[in-house]
C-alpha cells in the first residue's frame, strides 16, 4: 500500500501511546510463565506482541480482555502443552529469541517459525548460549528459523560475556535460567535495554566496565499487574516531526523513561532539542513519565559509541532529524542495523539518494550531506515499520510532502500511527 503524507503547518496538542513494545512482550512471557492470573494494562497493539500473545495461548495460558486490560492465566512453571504444531513469531525477532530462552527450559519439543524478513535474521547469536545451556536446536546450515527446539533434560547453568550487544539474546539466556536453582550470569561490555533484569527484580551490578546480571529459580515470574508505559521508540517519530515543525509544541503522557531507552532524547538534547519529562511514577521497576518537545534548531553533533546500543531502533528517526540540522549527519559503529528487519543501512541510504543528497554508506553507517534537491518523492519502506514510519515523518516536513510505499508494515510496532498524526498535526 502506497501512502501520502502532505506537509504540516504545525504539530500541537497531547498524545496517549500503546504500551511499549519491549516491556509488553516480557509482560506477556513472564504472565504466561507464572501461576495464576495477571493484569496487564495498556498492553501493545502491534502485530509483533500480538505474536507472542498467539504463541503462549497455543502453550495453554488462557488469554482474555476486561475492563480494557489483558488477564492472562499463567501455566505454572514447567507447565506448557504439548502441541505439535508450529509457533509462528511472524516478523518478531524479540518474540524469537525471548521464547527460544524460554522453550529451552521446557519439558517438551517445540518448533519456532517467522516470516521470511524473520527467517533471514542471525539466530546463532541466541542458539550458542541456549546450547551451552543444555538445549538442541535443529535447523539448516543458516542457523536461522525455522527451527526446533529439544530442551535441556537438566538444564545447565552458565556464566556468559555477551560477544555482542543484544538485550534479546541476554534476556533468552536470562529467562532460560530461571528455570534452575542454580545461577546463571550474563556479562556485558555494553549497556542495553535492561527490562528483563528490571521487571524480574534481578541482581545487576557493575564491575571493571562490564555488567553483570544474573537469574535463577529464585527470580521465577509471579502473577503480576502490570501498567505498561506508552513506548518510548514509538513517540521518537512523533517528537521528531514536533522539533523540526515551526510553532509547535507537544505533550506525550505516561512514556516510558527507562534510562537503557531514553538514549535518543540524550542525543537530540545534545544537537539543541528543547525537550523536558515531568511527573516521574515507576510500575514495576519501569520509570515512566510526560514528555513535552517543544520546535527547536538542531545541530549536528559526533555520536558516542558507547551510545549506539542504546538507539539502534531510533536511528533511522535520528536521521531524518539530522537532515535539518546544521552540519553534516554521520553515523558509525552501528553494524547492527543491517540485520533488522530490513538492511536499515541499505534501507535509509536509497531513500536519501532519492532527495539527490550526497551520501556515503559504511559496513557500520553512513554520513549525509548536501542539501535536498528533489521533493515529491516515493520512498521504500522495504517492509520495515521504522522506515516506513520515518520517511512518512520526512514526507510531512518537505515542500511538496512524499509518499511511502509499504506503508502498510507500520503495523507491527503501531497500528495507528496515521491516526495519531492527524490528531496532533494541522
Amino acid at each position: 500500500m502506497k501512502k501520502e503524507f502532505k506537509k504540516v503547518k504545525s504539530v500541537n496538542g497531547e498524545l496517549d501511546l500503546a504500551g511499549d513494545k519491549s516491556i509488553s512482550h516480557r509482560a506477556v512471557i513472564f504472565s504466561a510463565m507464572a501461576k495464576g492470573k495477571s493484569q496487564i494494562a495498556n498492553l501493545s497493539q502491534g502485530q509483533d506482541v500480538i505474536s507472542t500473545m498467539v504463541i503462549m495461548h497455543k502453550l495453554g495460558a488462557s488469554i482474555y480482555t476486561k475492563d480494557r486490560k489483558v488477564i492472562i492465566g499463567g501455566c505454572g512453571f514447567k507447565g506448557f502443552k504439548n502441541i505439535k504444531t508450529d509457533l509462528d513469531c511472524g516478523n518478531s525477532g524479540t518474540s524469537a529469541r525471548l521464547i527460544s530462552g524460554l522453550l529451552s527450559a521446557q519439558k517438551h519439543s517445540y518448533t519456532l517459525i517467522g516470516d521470511e524478513s524473520l527467517s533471514n535474521r542471525p539466530m546463532k547469536r541466541v542458539i550458542d548460549p541456549l546450547t551451552k545451556m543444555g538445549a538442541e536446536f535443529r535447523t539448516d546450515e543458516n542457523l536461522s528459523l525455522p527451527f526446533t527446539i529439544t530442551p535441556a533434560k537438566e538444564l545447565k547453568n552458565i556464566t556468559y560475556e555477551m560477544p555482542i550487544a543484544s538485550a534479546q539474546v541476554k534476556s533468552a539466556i536470562i529467562i532460560a535460567g530461571l528455570h534452575s536453582d542454580n545461577e546463571t550470569v550474563v556479562i556485558e561490555n555494553e549497556k542495553t535495554r535492561n527490562h528483563t533484569e528490571q521487571m524480574l527484580g534481578l541482581p545487576v551490578k557493575s564491575e571493571s566496565g562490564k555488567i553483570i546480571s544474573s537469574s535463577s529459580l529464585k527470580y521465577y515470574p509471579n502473577a503480576n499487574e502490570y501498567f505498561i508505559p506508552g513506548d518510548i521508540s514509538t513517540s521518537a517519530f512523533h517528537i521528531a516531526l514536533a522539533l523540526l515543525t515551526p510553532n509547535s509544541e507537544l505533550r506525550i503522557n505516561s512514556v516510558s523513561l527507562n534510562p537503557t531507552r531514553t538514549g535518543f532524547i540524550e542525543v537530540l538534547k545534545e544537537m539543541g532539542a528543547n525537550i523536558s519529562s515531568e511527573e516521574i511514577k515507576y510500575s514495576s521497576n519501569e520509570p515512566y513519565g510526560n514528555i513535552v518537545v517543544k520546535s527547536s534548531q538542531l545541530k549536528n553533533i559526533k555520536i558516542d559509541p558507547e551510545i549506539i546500543p542504546n538507539i539502534i531502533d531510533e536511528i533511522p528517526i535520528l536521521t531524518i532529524a539530522g537532515l535539518f540540522a546544521d552540519g553534516e549527519f554521520e553515523i558509525r559503529n552501528s553494524k547492527e542495523l543491517r540485520v533488522k528487519e530490513s538492511d536499515r543501512i541499505e534501507s535509509i541510504c536509497y531513500n536519501l539518494k532519492l532527495l539527490g543528497l550526497q551520501v556515503e554508506e559504511f559496513e557500520d553507517g553512513f554520513a549525509v550531506s548536501g542539501d535536498i534537491g528533489k521533493t515529491n518523492i516515493t520512498f521504500e519502506s522495504f517492509g520495515d515499520h521504522r522506515i516506513a514510519m520515518a520517511f512518512a515523518v520526512l514526507s510531512m516536513l518537505l515542500e511538496d510532502g512524499g509518499e511511502v510505499n509499504g506503508f502498510e508494515c507500520v503495523s507491527i510496532s503501531n497500528p495507528k500511527f496515521e491516526e495519531q498524526l492527524n490528531s496532533i498535526t494541522s
